[in-house]
C-alpha cells in the first residue's frame, strides 16, 4: 500500500480516515518551524473510535490466533517496506538523526515480528477426578498512550501483545509527534478489521477523557511518573487494567578495573543517546575514586568528539531536545546547578538560534542531595560522582523513588553480577545497556511502574485468566 508522508495528516477511527473540526500545530524541534497541523480529536470522536474498538471485540477476538499471527507479520512488513519514509518524517518531527529513527523503524517491525512467535498458554491440573483448565482471555478496548522520545517503538510494545491477546486498540499519540502514528494508521487500515486498530490525536484533555472512559477495558502508558500517577487515579474509577512504564534515575557503576577508554564511550552512549531523552538511559554515573580523574577526562575528551545538531544533516550524532517545555525544564536544571555552585566538567551552556539544542553537559561530583543526581533530567545532563566501596555505592545507588534499570561496569562478572543482585530496579546489565528484547522482560521498580513488558509475561498483561473446572 503506498502512501503520502508529507502532508494529509488525518485520524484512523473504524478503518476510515477521519479529519475534526479542530486542528493543532506540529513542530520541527530543530528549527521551530510548524511542519503540519493534525485533528484535534473531539470527545464525539473518541466516544465513537472507542464504541466501534468495543463493537469489533468480540469479532476479533473470536479469529484464531494464527490469523492475528499472520497479521502481525504483515505489519512488520510493512513496517520494514515503508522504514525510509518513516525516518525522515520521524526526524521532522522528533528530532533524532536519520539512523537512529531507521533503526527505531526497523526494531518496531522485529517487535511485531517476534510477538507472531509467542502463544497464549493453558495450564492443566488434575485433582480427584477433576480437570482444572486455565486459559488467558482478552480484557476487551485497549488505549495505548505513547510518548515523544520513541514515538514508534513504544508503541509497538503496546499494539503487538495486544492484538495478539484479542484486544482491539486505540492509540493515543503525544501531540508532539503524532506525524508517525497518523501515517501509520493509514498505512495499516487495509490490513485490520475496521475498528481493531485506531489511530487519534489530540491535546492534554484527550489523555483523561481516554483513561476515564468507562468502555475502555485497560491502559498501557508510557511516559512521567507524575502523569502515570494520574493515570492510575482514572483507572480506579471502574478498576481498569493497567500498566505503566515510568521514569526511572539510572544509576551506573563503574568499577576501578574496567579498561577506562572503551568504558568512558560507552557510558556516553548509555548516557546521552537519543540526547539522553530516554527512561534507560544513565542518569547518575558512580566511578571509583581510583579512577575518577582519569576516566571523566576520558567521558569529556569523547563527548567533544560527537557532533549535536539537525537530525537530518550529515554527521548529526544527538539531536536537539523534542519540545519546549521539555527543553526549559532542562535549562532550569542547569541554571540551578549554577547558580549552586557546582562544577562543570562540560556544557552548560546552550546555542543562539532556533531549535531546541542543549550541548552535552557533564557535572563534577555534585551532592547527592542536589536537584541534577535526585532527579531525572531527561536531557543531556550527566553527574559524575565518586565512590569508595561496593557497599557504599550500592546503598546510594538504591536511595531512590524510581528503580528501572542500573548497569555495572567490571572485568570482574563475578563481582558485577554480585552487585546487580543487591540493586532495586527492574532490569541490570552489566558491560553493557539498553538491550531489550521482545522475548525478555521489561519492567520498574518503586515508582518506575507497574506491570511488565515483553516477553510471555507482558503478553499475559492484556488478559484476564479464566479457569474451566470439568
Amino acid at each position: 500500500m503506498s502512501i503520502n508522508f508529507d502532508c494529509d495528516y488525518v485520524m484512523t477511527i473504524d478503518g476510515e480516515q477521519v479529519s475534526s473540526s479542530g486542528t493543532f500545530a506540529v513542530l520541527n524541534p530543530a528549527n521551530e518551524e510548524i511542519i503540519a497541523r493534525v485533528p484535534d480529536c473531539t470527545r464525539e470522536q473518541l466516544d465513537a473510535t472507542i464504541s466501534a474498538a468495543a463493537r469489533v471485540f468480540p469479532l476479533w477476538k473470536a479469529a484464531p490466533i494464527s490469523t492475528r499471527k499472520e497479521i502481525l507479520h504483515t505489519i512488520s512488513d510493512r513496517l520494514e517496506a515503508n522504514a525510509d519514509q518513516f525516518m525522515s518524517l520521524m526526524t521532522r518531527e522528533q528530532g533524532k538523526p536519520h539512523a537512529d529513527a531507521k533503526g527505531e523503524m526497523l526494531r518496531s517491525a522485529l517487535w511485531f515480528r517476534e510477538f507472531a512467535k509467542k502463544d497464549l498458554p493453558v495450564a492443566i491440573y488434575e485433582e480427584n477426578g477433576r480437570r482444572f483448565e486455565s486459559r488467558h482471555v482478552p480484557l476487551g478496548v485497549v488505549a495505548a498512550i505513547t510518548p515523544w522520545n520513541f514515538p514508534v517503538a513504544l508503541a509497538a510494545w503496546k499494539i503487538a501483545p495486544a492484538l495478539l491477546a484479542g484486544n482491539t486498540v486505540v492509540w493515543k499519540p503525544s501531540p508532539f509527534t503524532p506525524l508517525c502514528a497518523l501515517k501509520l494508521g493509514e498505512l495499516l487500515v487495509d490490513i485490520l478489521p475496521r475498528g481493531v486498530l485506531n489511530v487519534i490525536s489530540g491535546g492534554d484533555r484527550l489523555g483523561p477523557w481516554l483513561t476515564e472512559h468507562p468502555r475502555v477495558n485497560k491502559v498501557a502508558f508510557t511516559g512521567s511518573t507524575a502523569t502515570g500517577r494520574r493515570v492510575m487515579q482514572s483507572a480506579a474509577m471502574n478498576l481498569k487494567r493497567i500498566t505503566l512504564e515510568l521514569g526511572g534515575n539510572d544509576p551506573a557503576i563503574v568499577l576501578p578495573d574496567v579498561d577506562i577508554p572503551a568504558t568512558a564511550e560507552k557510558i556516553f552512549w548509555v548516557a546521552f543517546r537519543n540526547s539522553a531523552q530516554f527512561c534507560i538511559a544513565a542518569k547518575r554515573v558512580y566511578v571509583h575514586e581510583q579512577i575518577y580523574d582519569t576516566f571523566s577526562k576520558a567521558l569529556v575528551d569523547y563527548a567533544r568528539t560527537v557532533k549535536v545538531g539537525n537530525g537530518a544533516e550529515a554527521g548529526t550524532k544527538l539531536g536537539p531536545i523534542q519540545n519546549r517545555p521539555q527543553f526549559e525544564r532542562v535549562n532550569a536544571l542547569i541554571g540551578e546547578a549554577k547558580s549552586t555552585g557546582l562544577k562543570f566538567l562540560l556544557g552548560g551552556e546552550t546555542r543562539p538560534g532556533p531549535g531546541y539544542f542543549m550541548p552535552v553537559t557533564i557535572i563534577d561530583n555534585p551532592p547527592e542531595e542536589s536537584r541534577v543526581v535526585t532527579e531525572e533530567a531527561f536531557g543531556p545532563v550527566l553527574p559524575l560522582l565518586k565512590f569508595k566501596d561496593v557497599d557504599e555505592v550500592i546503598r546510594r545507588a538504591n536511595n531512590s523513588d524510581y528503580g528501572l534499570s542500573a548497569s555495572v561496569w567490571s572485568k570482574d562478572l563475578d563481582q558485577a553480577r554480585a552487585i546487580a543482585e543487591r540493586l532495586e530496579c527492574g532490569t541490570v546489565w552489566l558491560n553493557t545497556v539498553q538491550i531489550l528484547s521482545p522475548h525478555a522482560a521489561f519492567g520498574g521498580h518503586k515508582q518506575s511502574g507497574i506491570g511488565v513488558e515483553h516477553a510471555l509475561e507482558g503478553l499475559l498483561e492484556y488478559t484476564n485468566i479464566q479457569t474451566i473446572v470439568i
